[in-house]
């Protein structure tokens, strides 16, 4: 209330800043993430319920509640306040690079999927200029306006659409592998389970940019009690969808009528992300806004900022599909690493139960740095020489971590006091 400028902190009814949340993170990746996941087999099923809850809900939920308590802060300002002003510096380039490579991913499924339904003269790249346009008029008009009026509609579609997809294995019920089957790996091409599934299946457990969009939401909520139904509850909301997703997947690759079928589609082309295409724009306008101090509420100074983001992005879009996905899905989960770590810090410093993101923070460790290892993008090395590059850096940063620990209990260690004994306040003997 004390911040409102009429742009971006806004009040807002708690239901309708859910439904924003919810369809900021549930684009593309609950979806075509969850499809390239079931490739690997049920294993994908146990990721996105066991991620959702223990990892991918803590972070977006503890994210979020630091924002909303730093007047609404970006998220490289939250990690840099508890990871040091270096790694802010870091952290502020490697996040916009991220939002204007989300943006440029989540223009290509939907321009493919009109560019299907309208005639032939209204082509891909006819569409994908549409798709720009809106996204320049979310990106810079308040969020009350276009956001807050179509995304609660938006997610009504993709709740009904999962659920439709739901009823209709129940109604078929077709033969389908399950968890009691084992959690061997079905992919085509032999790629490992770790770390290619949880790369892949990105939104639908943990993902960074999740904590980017919070920030949005931060600055909309008017009572700290509806942090945990939308962080937490909107991430839950989006591991069902996941999973909804990874079972109908499953009967695609493990059928010959459903190998048939998706051979003849693509599994990119889809509608559902526009509504975090858009938001990613937004939220690399104001990480921008954040550290150049710039007030958001001259429409210059806005376009300013999203303009060049805009061309990046244009430029971006070039590049093949399937390329920009892997990027974007290591990006994706690296962020995360980092904000688990500035969200363990936190806990430390707060003396609170930081074993909750620690554990997280050590897998997603060593998930993204055994994917630079293995990956043909990355150093394409062997797997077991990756799993050891992997593991020996998951060692070193838990070893970093436990060096800092001890380091700031000792210099903020509370003196001891005799049961009964006066406190003693400092400065007062």
């Amino acid at each position: 209330y004390t911040k409102q400028d009429g742009v971006d902190y806004i009040p807002m009814p708690a239901w309708k800043i859910f439904m924003i949340q919810f369809l900021n993170i549930a684009g593309l990746g609950p979806i075509f993430g969850a499809i390239m996941g079931a490739k690997f087999g049920t294993a994908s099923y146990l990721w996105i319920v066991l991620g959702s809850i223990f990892a991918g809900a803590v972070h977006d939920f503890l994210s979020g509640m630091i924002s909303l308590r730093n007047d609404g802060e970006s998220l490289p300002e939250t990690i840099g306040r508890y990871l040091g002003s270096r790694f802010k510096q870091f952290m502020r380039v490697f996040s916009v690079l991220l939002m204007v490579l989300v943006g440029a991913v989540f223009v290509a499924g939907p321009a493919g999927l009109l560019a299907k339904l309208t005639p032939d003269s209204l082509d891909l790249t006819f569409w994908a200029t549409v798709v720009f346009v809106y996204y320049v008029l979310a990106t810079l008009l308040p969020i009350d306006k276009i956001i807050g009026k179509i995304y609660p509609l938006f997610a009504i579609a993709l709740i009904f659409m999962a659920v439709g997809i739901l009823a209709m294995l129940f109604w078929h019920h077709p033969s389908l592998p399950e968890l009691t089957d084992g959690a061997a790996n079905t992919h085509p091409d032999g790629l490992p389970i770790f770390p290619m599934m949880f790369v892949s299946i990105a939104c639908g457990a943990i993902s960074g940019f999740h904590a980017t969009q919070s920030p949005m939401m931060a600055r909309c909520m008017t009572s700290e009690k509806y942090g945990r139904p939308v962080f937490y509850g909107a991430m839950i909301t989006e591991g069902i969808v996941a999973l909804i997703w990874a079972a109908a997947a499953t009967y695609f690759f493990h059928t010959d009528e459903g190998t048939a079928l998706f051979a003849a589609s693509s599994g990119n082309d889809n509608a559902a992300p526009i509504t975090s295409g858009d938001t990613a724009f937004r939220s690399a306008r104001l990480i921008v806004a954040d550290f150049m101090r710039l007030d958001q509420r001259p429409i210059l100074k806005r376009l300013a900022i999203s303009v060049p983001l805009f061309v990046a992005g244009f430029v971006i879009l070039q590049i093949d599909f399937a390329v920009l996905w892997r990027y974007f899905a290591w990006c994706n989960q690296t962020l995360a690493v980092f904000t688990l770590w500035a969200l363990t810090v936190y806990l430390v410093r707060e003396r609170k139960l930081y074993a909750i993101t620690l554990i997280p923070a050590l897998f997603m460790t060593a998930v993204c740095s055994t994917y630079i290892f293995i990956a043909g993008e990355g150093l394409a090395l062997s797997r077991n020489l990756s799993y050891a590059l992997g593991g020996a850096a998951t060692l070193a940063v838990l070893g970093l971590f436990l060096r800092w620990k001890r380091r700031y209990e000792r210099r903020n260690a509370v003196p001891y006091r005799k049961p009964g004994s006066p406190e003693k306040c400092p400065g007062n003997d």
